[in-house]
């Protein structure tokens, strides 16, 4: 990887939808050799996916928090099924396995304190393996969808 990499990464992390004449173009190279860059970076799994970013508001699902997991056990099958499980939750939109104490935070959206209650009690308290659940809601977004550092 090289400036000129980072550099297509740059640009394709502010706007995904950029042609490759356009990108071509904004990290000063010719199209082919911009679009075979593009196509390795691809290919070695740099670029993962290209994806919109929606407004979580604008569709009904404004309310966001955090959840704190602490697993009662933690071998293999446990994590195994506690993640998989979680995996299958739409209303959440990351899970991280953390070290230490809690063991993993999730980041959920709903439509609302009843319906975040209703998911709280139906689902995540369901999740095999839990022993304690701890949230805080999200007041506001500071830094959000930050583009990885070049």
């Amino acid at each position: 990887m090289d400036d000129v990499d980072r550099k297509i990464l740059a640009e394709l992390q502010t706007d995904g939808r950029l042609s490759v004449t356009d990108l071509a173009a904004r990290v000063r190279l010719s199209v082919s050799p911009c679009h075979r860059r593009l196509r390795e970076l691809e290919r070695s799994g740099v670029i993962s996916g290209y994806r919109a970013v929606v407004d979580a508001e604008a569709v009904g699902l404004g309310f966001q928090a955090l959840v704190f997991v602490t697993m009662r056990q933690e071998d293999r099958d446990t994590v195994s099924a506690f993640e998989e499980a979680v995996a299958a939750i739409p209303q959440v939109l990351q899970a991280e396995r953390l070290f230490g104490d809690p063991d993993y935070l999730l980041r959920v959206v709903s439509a609302d304190l009843a319906a975040f209650r209703e998911l709280y009690d139906e689902s995540l308290a369901a999740l095999p393996g839990v022993q304690h659940l701890s949230s805080t809601l999200v007041m506001k977004h500071v830094v959000r969808a930050r583009p990885m550092p070049a």
